[in-house]
């Protein structure tokens, strides 16, 4: 299906500029061709009909009283209008030239004259020269040419398209300055969603652009403000349950040593693993500022606990630097790669750089999960082994941390299948804002 847009540029200054210029050239053609095939095609017959009949006219006293020529050739040389001579006998080719011009003239002559005649141009094709047969010779005119046609009309041609541009000029400036508070607004919006501030930002531009950016600037302040409530809400809930913990922690060491405590304190241990997971999710870094990091770097001190527990592969062809939030970005690739070493003997890193984004992939050759749970496998709390085994650490946080690190960072996270059998985790980063 043939849509418009698939022919038309995809910006929006782009958009408007084609929206000024394809009229404006609409009109000033339109205009021209007018301007030419009414107007200057009239005053050019009409110039041109007047001179064919003070031709014709000459012509005709040459006739009928060869002896006043001289007197009429002086008076129409005096009056400005027209410069005759006669030429007696001689052929017709040898007084003209081969080049013809002033289509008008030549029309018009046509119908005056009725015998042969030519027309052409002399003295650097300021001069209209005509040559026409008459009794004993020729008669040969030479007139100006701004009397047989507008020679200044290309002036309107001029002031069209000056006139044009200094119109287009002026509306592209102004365009510019909308075109700017709204990538202003998109650059912001940008970097809000990255959990960023935007210091220079400020609401500009049209009334409707402003309030886009006042509604942005809201949007912002209310999920601040949702985000630390629920982070401080947490956090106090953690401190409330870290106390009875602790209690508990402390009765089991005073308890005798022929007592086993160890399956208690391991639970004890678990209770406050998912204490510090439930807080770090809910909490995802937002006070981390952004920092230029080498993410090669970045993924090796992430992979060191997965590489005491699998065979690490970590592959990066060429050192790729970005803007991130380092620890957020780290506590992702950790836990990535803790479940691909919690399920897999062997984990492979590869981090390479696409046309615009760093890619990071994590794989295992472990079991795999099926196609249709790829979606299932990012929900919080959700483990995809049915039995929830505890020989697998986790709280089923891992992978919806990592989603939503990427996403704050502009990019995703997508699972595939390995080709070394088990689960693959891309990690899409981009390298410029979207």
């Amino acid at each position: 299906m043939v849509r418009l847009r698939d022919f038309t540029p995809n910006g929006y200054n782009a958009r408007h500029i084609v929206i000024l210029i394809v009229p404006m050239l609409v009109f000033v053609i339109a205009m021209t061709m007018f301007f030419f095939n009414s107007h200057v095609q009239n005053v050019n017959t009409q110039l041109s009909r007047s001179m064919a009949q003070v031709i014709r006219s000459a012509l005709d006293e040459r006739t009928r009283s060869p002896q006043s020529w001289d007197s009429l050739s002086e008076t129409l040389r005096n009056s400005g209008l027209i410069e005759t001579t006669f030429v007696p006998g001689g052929d017709l080719t040898s007084l003209t030239a081969p080049a013809r011009c002033c289509r008008e003239l030549g029309s018009e002559l046509d119908v005056a004259l009725e015998r042969p005649f030519s027309v052409s141009l002399e003295r650097g094709e300021a001069v209209v020269r005509v040559v026409a047969e008459t009794e004993g010779g020729y008669l040969v005119a030479r007139l100006d040419r701004k009397r047989v046609m507008v020679i200044t009309a290309h002036i309107f041609i001029v002031w069209s398209v000056g006139f044009s541009a200094l119109l287009l000029a002026t509306s592209y400036a102004f365009l510019r300055n909308q075109v700017r508070s709204i990538l202003q607004l998109s650059a912001a919006a940008d970097a809000f969603g990255r959990g960023e501030d935007a210091p220079g930002f400020r609401p500009s531009g049209a009334r409707e652009v402003r309030d886009a950016a006042r509604a942005l600037i809201r949007m912002r302040n209310r999920i601040r403000r949702y985000a630390d409530q629920r982070t401080a809400m947490l956090a106090g809930v953690s401190h409330d349950l870290r106390t009875p913990l602790t209690r508990l922690r402390l009765e089991l060491s005073m308890m005798p040593k022929d007592v086993d405590t160890g399956p208690a304190r391991e639970d004890i241990t678990e209770m406050e693993g998912m204490l510090d997971a439930y807080l770090a999710f809910a909490r995802g870094e937002e006070g981390e500022q952004p920092e230029e990091t080498d993410l090669l770097t970045l993924a090796s001190a992430a992979s060191e606990v997965a590489a005491r527990k699998a065979s690490l592969t970590l592959r990066c062809p060429t050192p790729i630097r970005m803007r991130v939030r380092p620890l957020a970005l780290k506590r992702a690739l950790a836990n990535l790669a803790g479940n691909a070493a919690d399920y897999g003997r062997n984990v492979r890193i590869t981090i390479r750089r696409e046309a615009d984004a760093a890619l990071i992939i994590v794989e295992d050759d472990g079991p795999g999960i099926s196609p249709a749970q790829y979606e299932e496998a990012f929900r919080p709390f959700n483990r995809l082994d049915p039995a929830r085994n505890q020989n697998v650490s986790g709280v089923g946080l891992g992978l919806t941390i990592a989603r939503d690190t990427a996403r704050a960072h502009g990019g995703d996270v997508i699972l595939g299948r390995s080709e070394l059998g088990g689960l693959k985790a891309s990690v899409r980063l981009p390298t410029s804002p979207n």
